[in-house]
């Protein structure tokens, strides 16, 4: 009987720590399972903030892409695009300064995301576009020291020596009038109103410029300029050169006529300095012609044109070491030896200066006194080939 009470006691005692056992791990077990249960949010959580940052950075660089699209944009639209009058090409730019916006920012991760892969293939694009776009266009444009062609304008430099006298030519092509104009020393027309030659060609991007008549130096004389009369006040027997609206030209006397009947008639430009030395191929200057105008031999600077439309423009050197200089009869037969059918002779001396592809290319004299060969006189204007 004690045994058995026994038996009894030990298999209680047995069950009593097989139960503690059991319910202690079951304790275990869920307090392990909570923990990694807790892991588990805070992982899914950490995802979450990854997710939310990803957005955020996704955002940003499509901002960072709608502020690059918005202030580069395509070519075309700046300062390279084409005059009001619809001639041509603008000169020198593929223009960055407007052009198509970039995307729209999207709500959501995922889509932005997508947005922002959207918007890069589309920057990518657009930028080999660009690229391709201006690479044509400078495969388009020929230019040296000695030569300019685009396609429109086809200008030729050349030098020769005459009379112990360096004498620069541009002979030029165009495939529009409109590319002959004229323009104002800081784009004003006034008496005191001047500024070197080189300045004025650069204000204009002027691809070959020289120096004017100096119409500021006078009270008198037509100036019609770009289609706008400016001075109709005539002087006496002054022999006038009238650029008509087809680029033909014409020697005129303005006491035969005046500047509003030439503007009537089609002028574009006048220029007053004179005198006229071609007229129909043949030279209208003799050695006469240099008493009260001038010393013999000077710097000059003259326009003419060819019978088939080419435009001579001509810049002699003078007063130096090297170069003596020309008499206007030597500046006429000069012209008439290159062609010219028109030719007259525009403001020398100190003035006289060529620019061509942003370089004077001849030697100024008018610096004054002791600025030596080199140094250009301000004057009131230029003519240049631009557009």
């Amino acid at each position: 009987m004690i045994k058995k009470h026994k038996a009894l006691l030990a298999y209680m005692l047995a069950l009593a720590v097989f139960t503690t056992y059991v319910v202690m791990d079951t304790f275990v077990i869920s307090r392990v399972y909570s923990e990694a249960s807790g892991g588990g949010s805070e992982a899914a959580m950490q995802i979450e903030q990854d997710t939310e940052d990803g957005t955020a950075q996704d955002d940003a660089a499509a901002e960072d892409a709608d502020e690059e699209g918005s202030h580069k944009g395509g070519p075309g639209s700046g300062s390279g695009g084409p005059p009001s009058g619809g001639h041509g090409p603008g000169s020198h730019g593929s223009g960055e300064h407007s052009g198509k916006p970039g995307g729209k920012k999207s709500s959501s991760s995922s889509s932005s995301g997508s947005s922002t892969s959207s918007q890069s293939s589309l920057s990518s694009d657009t930028s080999s576009s660009s690229t391709s776009s201006a690479s044509a266009v400078s495969s388009a444009v020929s230019s040296s020291a000695d030569s300019y062609n685009d396609g429109k304008v086809s200008i030729n430099y050349k030098e020769y020596t005459v009379n112990g006298t360096t004498i620069h030519v541009a002979e030029v092509s165009v495939g529009s009038a409109s590319y002959l104009k004229t323009a104002f020393a800081q784009g004003s027309y006034g008496k005191n109103v001047t500024a070197t030659t080189s300045d004025i060609a650069d204000s204009v991007d002027a691809i070959l410029a020289i120096n004017g008549d100096y119409y500021g130096a006078r009270e008198k004389g037509y100036v019609i300029r770009n289609g706008k009369i400016y001075r109709n006040t005539a002087s006496d027997d002054a022999e006038d050169l009238v650029i008509y609206e087809d680029g033909s030209f014409e020697i005129i006397n303005e006491s035969e006529i005046t500047a509003e009947q030439l503007l009537a008639k089609g002028a574009v430009q006048t220029l007053s300095f004179g005198p006229a030395l071609l007229e129909d191929g043949k030279i209208s200057v003799d050695s006469d012609d240099e008493v009260g105008r001038a010393m013999a031999s000077n710097p000059r600077t003259a326009i003419g044109i060819k019978s088939d439309g080419t435009y001579l423009f001509v810049v002699s050197d003078g007063r130096t070491d090297e170069s003596e200089g020309l008499s206007l009869l030597e500046l006429a037969q000069f012209m008439q030896s290159l062609g010219a059918e028109t030719a007259y002779n525009l403001d020398g001396g100190g003035s006289s200066t060529m620019v061509f592809n942003d370089s004077v290319v001849n030697t100024p004299t008018g610096g004054g006194i002791g600025n030596g060969s080199g140094s250009e006189r301000k004057v009131s204007d230029i003519v240049y080939i631009g557009y």
